[in-house]
């Protein structure tokens, strides 16, 4: 099967856009509310009129059927063919020619509508005489009681054909009453050219007060199309003005507020992260830089040249761990690391990272103490948890004074397995408390990451721990030590 060329319709739909160009959300919903309205107008104004038609002439028709009763029961005509007939009003026996021959045609007087009398083969026997010279319509080929709309001479009428029975039970003649219809016909004319003239003026007025109050309904809708024109890096902290009425455009308002307050928020931490991250690797490379600058100016000794290359390799090896954990971070950020979970005991997963940070707490004199390490599987990932809890150990180790020691506990509190990890430490302060796991953000700032760390460490506990459903919190008092707070699902 071949394609589609989406150029062709691209171009195609260019095409129709420069004759058709859209329309806006305002137009549009004038647009579509004005055909509505149009529709169901015409609608109306349909159903009335007919609704008026059928009234009317239906009451003509029983007007006409009220004639033609009287007019039967009231029957006397002259002559052999009616003669079981009683007289119709006042008769005047007079001779018309029909067809060639010399019939007797019977003179009737009415005052209301116009009678005439029809034989078997169409020929006039009787007429009121206000008809004169006209004749009413009559059709042979009607069979039974027939109404119809006909005219007497100019002017319109409402006509109804009565079969007259002889004793045999045939048609002998047909009676045929009228009554006049135009007044109540230019009354329908006044009427339909009103409607005709009056429904386009309707419809072009309600076009334009509904796009004026659609105008004003999207008048919030305008306000953040102008903001979002005018947000640039200088005033992201502009918003949207929050309409008057708590409805729908107030909660679009309130919704795309809270959105950019989120992005703010992430641009001014990706901001923050690209210029420390630039900064922590610009200041090994500097070092190495310039000793290594240094080192190619004159000839010097070997065990100088050896210090030098070391003290390079020292920064490298840094660099390569900021990139390291850099790297962990944007990786678990992505989702692109898959957990491997399983159940471990909590205990021998401490014990092994204190095994493997000793050397690390000697080197302080720093101690582990044990309050309870009871015994207890979780379900996480070990690679992960080995990762957590090397980073809080760790950073325990960094900030405790030497000679002083680290509380382990592990307990159940609620069904809970909880492990606390408490050093005595310089402490946090209360207001730098919630910062402490963002990327590169180190209490003291005045140390550097040669001696405080990068302020990576508890960002990358934070992340694992919320990939795993790990609770993670954190207390501290200044001059008195920080504690962390794990707490692990049930299994």
């Amino acid at each position: 099967m071949k394609r589609p060329d989406n150029s062709v319709s691209a171009s195609r739909s260019v095409q129709i856009g420069k004759f058709f160009p859209p329309m806006s959300l305002r137009n549009r919903i004038a647009f579509y509310y004005t055909v509505t309205t149009a529709l169901l107008m015409a609608a109306v104004f349909g159903a009335i009129f007919f609704s008026i038609d059928r009234i009317v002439f239906l009451h003509f028709d029983q007007e006409l059927r009220h004639e033609a009763s009287e007019a039967l029961q009231k029957a006397r005509l002259k002559g052999k063919l009616f003669s079981e007939l009683e007289r119709l009003c006042e008769l005047d026996s007079t001779e018309v020619k029909l067809n060639g021959d010399k019939l007797p045609v019977e003179r009737i007087s009415t005052d209301s509508g116009f009678i005439e009398i029809f034989d078997r083969q169409g020929r006039v026997v009787g007429k009121s005489l206000n008809l004169e010279n006209h004749s009413l319509k009559f059709n042979t080929g009607y069979s039974g009681v027939r109404f119809f709309d006909s005219t007497v001479g100019p002017e319109p009428v409402r006509e109804v054909q009565v079969p007259l029975i002889d004793k045999k039970g045939e048609v002998a003649a047909w009676l045929v009453v009228a009554i006049p219809t135009g007044n109540i016909l230019s009354i329908f004319i006044d009427l339909r050219n009103i409607m005709i003239v009056s429904f386009p003026v309707i419809i072009l007025f309600l076009f334009i007060l509904t796009r004026a109050i659609a105008g004003r309904s999207i008048r919030p809708i305008e306000e953040v199309i102008s903001t979002a024109e005018t947000l640039t890096q200088e005033n992201f902290g502009q918003r949207i003005p929050l309409p008057r009425q708590h409805d729908e455009l107030y909660r679009l308002s309130a919704t795309i507020n809270e959105l950019l307050d989120r992005l703010q928020e992430a641009f001014e931490r990706e901001k923050h992260f690209t210029a420390d991250a630039s900064h922590e690797l610009r200041t090994p490379l500097a070092v190495v830089k310039g000793t290594l600058d240094v080192l190619v100016r004159k000839p010097r000794a070997v065990e100088h040249y050896e210090e030098k290359i070391r003290y390079c390799l020292d920064e490298l090896q840094r660099m390569s761990r900021l990139i390291d954990q850099l790297l962990i971070l944007a990786r678990y950020e992505q989702g692109a690391v898959k957990l491997h979970i399983a159940p471990i005991e909590l205990s021998a997963a401490i014990e092994s990272v204190i095994a493997r940070l000793g050397s690390l707490a000697s080197d302080k004199q720093i101690s582990f103490e044990r309050e309870r390490l009871e015994e207890g599987q979780v379900s996480v990932d070990p690679f992960m948890l080995d990762m957590i809890l090397e980073n809080i150990l760790s950073n325990a180790i960094k900030f405790s004074p030497a000679g002083s020691s680290i509380e382990i506990d592990v307990a159940r509190q609620s069904g809970l397995l909880v492990c606390t990890i408490a050093d005595h430490g310089p402490g946090i302060p209360e207001d730098k408390l919630q910062r402490v796991f963002d990327r590169f953000y180190r209490v003291d700032e005045s140390r550097s990451s040669g001696t405080g760390g990068f302020g990576l460490g508890l960002s990358i506990v934070k992340k694992l721990s919320d990939i795993q459903h790990i609770g993670v919190s954190v207390t501290s008092r200044e001059r008195e030590g920080t504690a962390f707070r794990l707490v692990f699902q049930r299994l």
